[in-house]
């Protein structure tokens, strides 16, 4: 027998945790220069219209298979589709351990640098000197995984919690938290001198700009950003109770993190330019690039401890997302305690983390077709395993679950008037744009 199931407490808090498990480092080291490099708002135009287009249409099927079933991944498809359907969900679940088995690496940098701005060993402008102390750490055998090890505890501490005491207490304080360090970050750097300069690069129209690339970044973001096909938004959905209206907390959480990111860039983009620095992408921005920035400004060591406070936030309440599809289905499936199932999915995740870790230091030699083993599970996941599972989805609800509609219908969720675009987002739209991003990626 199947554990008895919690729920959320709240609309807002189920929101929180939504827009938690969207809201990642992904908002804000990869957002603005995207959009800055993409057209800047011919960009961020094209990006809204693929939310609008398909982004909230995959995010509403994911919570309505869930909430419909009441169950993890692998029990919703089983329950709604039967057959081959549950391989759908192990999938899901299995892109989630991938993705946080080299997330967390990354949020471990982000409490690294916490302490580093803290204590001063990031105070220098010389970008050669911040790049040195960024490889030299991540080339460490031993502190990035340590890191990694605390940040890990962090996530399993609040999974462990169960839904209502541990995830959605937690986000309900994170998020808030989360946009106030974003808005005051904001303000600080819209008030420096030439800051308008980068919100000119950031935000200023340029079609020229704009080539099939950009839609592909567009349509890449929707899914990374939003978490479709990994079974967070599934099983965030599975905890909701029948009167909730679906398409609405979809537009919600797509518009909260579409904010953050927007924001983001406000934060980033300004300061960037303001001090003369050429801003560059991932990690060279956010590690060596940024630090430099806030040592060239009044009160910057203050505002660096934000910030990456601010980093390590976005990338806890995604984790915990991450996280909890695993656990949902031991203990949905198997009536495993949620307590001993959070330790063993941690200590496994952290495991395969470690590989990736050592990727940027004693096994960085190692590559497989090119890639160290960090990239080759991103990039598997992120351009491989995240489009596919949303294309099953999208096929599943769109073709094979003959109730969708009518499940939406019945609880006065979905007009008479939107079902047909619904469907017609899930069944051509949808799959249409998540093949080209796969095959894009083999073979582009």
């Amino acid at each position: 027998m199947s554990a008895a199931r919690e729920h959320w407490g709240s609309r807002f808090g189920f929101i929180m945790a939504a827009a938690g498990s969207a809201v990642g480092i992904g908002n804000i080291w990869r957002f603005p220069y995207t959009t800055g490099n993409n057209g800047g708002g011919a960009f961020l135009l094209i990006y809204l219209a693929m939310v609008l287009g398909f982004g909230i249409a995959l995010a509403t099927a994911e919570m309505l298979v869930g909430r419909s079933a009441q169950r993890n991944p692998v029990g919703a498809f089983r329950i709604l589709g039967g057959k081959g359907w549950p391989l759908v969900g192990y999938a899901g679940a299995l892109t989630g351990f991938v993705i946080l088995s080299f997330y967390i690496i990354v949020a471990g940098w982000t409490l690294a640098y916490i302490w580093l701005m803290a204590s001063g060993q990031l105070h220098t402008t010389d970008p050669e000197q911040l790049n040195q102390v960024f490889g030299s750490f991540v080339a460490d055998p031993v502190r990035p995984i340590a890191y990694s090890a605390l940040f890990m505890g962090l996530t399993a501490w609040i999974v462990a919690g169960g839904i209502a005491h541990g995830i959605e207490r937690w986000n309900k304080v994170l998020m808030p938290s989360l946009f106030i360090i974003l808005l005051v970050l904001v303000a600080r750097s819209l008030t420096l001198p030439g800051g308008m300069a980068g919100v000119e690069f950031y935000l200023k129209p340029d079609f020229s700009k704009v080539t099939a690339h950009t839609f592909y970044d567009a349509i890449a973001q929707v899914f990374f950003s939003l978490s479709i096909g990994m079974g967070t938004l599934l099983t965030y959905g599975s905890y909701l109770s029948k009167n909730e209206h679906l398409p609405k907390a979809a537009l919600t959480v797509a518009m909260i993190d579409t904010g953050v990111a927007v924001l983001a860039g406000l934060m980033i983009m300004p300061a960037v330019f303001a001090f003369g620095f050429n801003p560059s992408a991932g990690p060279g921005l956010t590690f060596v690039t940024l630090p430099a920035v806030f040592a060239s400004m009044p009160g910057g060591d203050l505002f660096g401890v934000l910030f990456f406070s601010l980093l390590a936030i976005a990338a806890l309440t995604s984790a915990i997302s991450i996280l909890e599809p695993m656990v949902s289905y031991f203990v949905d499936e198997h009536a495993a305690s949620r307590h001993k199932t959070v330790i063993i999915a941690s200590l496994v995740c952290f495991a395969l983390g470690i590989p990736a870790s050592l990727s940027f230091g004693l096994t960085a030699g190692f590559t497989i077709a090119g890639k160290n083993w960090f990239d080759l599970m991103d990039f598997l996941a992120n351009n491989i395993m995240l489009p596919l599972g949303g294309l099953l989805t999208a096929i599943f609800v769109g073709w094979v679950w003959k109730d969708a509609v009518k499940e939406l219908r019945n609880q006065g969720a979905l007009s008479l008037r939107w079902a047909p675009l619904w469907l017609l987002v899930l069944r051509f739209l949808a799959p249409l744009g998540i093949l080209w991003i796969m095959l894009s990626a083999l073979f582009g």
